[in-house]
């Protein structure tokens, strides 16, 4: 499990402005602690992403307009942060959504290298390489693919299921013609982002309507999921695990239960499991407070159920060769330069 303090977004209430937990990082890493799930020495420390390594899949144009607290402020939704100074924006707002992206980054690799790995945070699929929107300012799952096709071996096929409420427009437009890229996504037909050219790149697109509940709504999932990877076997599922589609969200618009959530993420899991395909697993969206709450009761439901390995997830420290392996990570990540 990737993840890292750095995460959160706190300053001065700015992120309060958003109906987005920009805290939620936190509090999932809190409940599994409170459970005894997991301790701190099983956490992976998530390392920022740098202007190299974001260079991977951003244009230098889009990270230079970063350097403008007005375009972080229509990124991020949060009028306010266009009046304070660039970097304060940097440190305050931009770090942690980096670090995130590093966490995505490394995520990839360990789920190549143990067949599972989950980052606590990522997911910014309305991000592409020179558009930032959405609370997305990285393209963190354009990042992790590129990084796999380039870096690591035997890694030259990847599925997104994309399970956010939102239309994940960011790597749709990203991929829009690589068709090493399979994409699956399942979302609201009538809300935010609407972009018509990016659904020309989905692959399986599953469009629903506003107040979709938990039958119809896993009965579709286990549908596509199933028919996405009998399709194409790939190398890597990057699984897209927004929390946004529960009943009562303000934008995601649907109805689903938590259970619901839970049962989702072992539908996705479970399919991955039984085609021993890597799976790597980003928790974006979710704009109600009992999000986290759901995100920390679906982790431990996974080994609980077999569906990634116990021995994996609840061991590893002290292990020579698993600490050596996170070490090669964070140095992959550190010297990433695919260019």
């Amino acid at each position: 499990i990737i993840y890292s303090p750095d995460y959160n977004i706190t300053f001065m209430g700015l992120e309060k402005l958003h109906p987005f937990d920009a805290g939620k990082w936190g509090k999932v890493i809190n409940f599994l602690k409170e459970e005894k799930l997991i301790a701190d020495d099983l956490i992976v420390q998530a390392r920022e992403a740098t202007d190299e390594d974001l260079l991977v899949a951003h244009t230098r144009r889009y990270l230079n307009k970063l350097k403008w607290s007005f375009v972080v402020a229509t990124i991020t939704e949060i009028p306010p942060v266009a009046f304070l100074p660039n970097f304060v924006v940097q440190r305050k707002v931009l770090k942690p959504l980096r670090t995130q992206t590093g966490g995505t980054i490394m995520a990839g690799k360990l789920a190549v290298d143990r067949g599972w790995a989950i980052n606590v945070g990522g997911g910014f699929h309305h991000c592409s390489s020179d558009k930032g929107g959405g609370f997305c300012a990285y393209a963190d799952i354009t990042l992790a693919i590129k990084f796999l096709f380039e870096r690591v071996q035997g890694v030259s096929k990847a599925t997104i299921i994309d399970l956010d409420a939102h239309q994940g427009n960011g790597h749709e437009r990203d991929f829009m013609d690589d068709h090493r890229v399979y994409i699956m996504d399942a979302y609201n037909r009538y809300i935010y982002p609407g972009d018509g050219f990016a659904k020309r790149a989905i692959k399986r697109k599953v469009e629903l309507e506003w107040g979709t509940e938990d039958t119809e709504y896993l009965q579709k999932v286990h549908t596509h999921v199933e028919g996405a990877l009998n399709e194409l076997k790939p190398d890597i599922i990057v699984y897209n695990a927004g929390t946004d589609i529960l009943d009562g969200d303000p934008l995601g618009g649907l109805a689903i239960s938590p259970q619901g959530i839970v049962k989702r993420d072992e539908v996705v899991f479970k399919a991955a499991r039984s085609r021993r395909i890597p799976i790597l697993m980003v928790t974006p969206g979710g704009d109600q407070k009992r999000t986290e709450r759901i995100v920390a009761d679906s982790i431990p439901d996974l080994p609980n159920l077999g569906l990634i390995d116990k021995e994996l997830a609840t061991s590893g420290a002290g292990n020579p060769k698993v600490e050596q392996m996170i070490r090669d990570s964070a140095k992959d990540l550190t010297n990433l330069s695919l260019q």
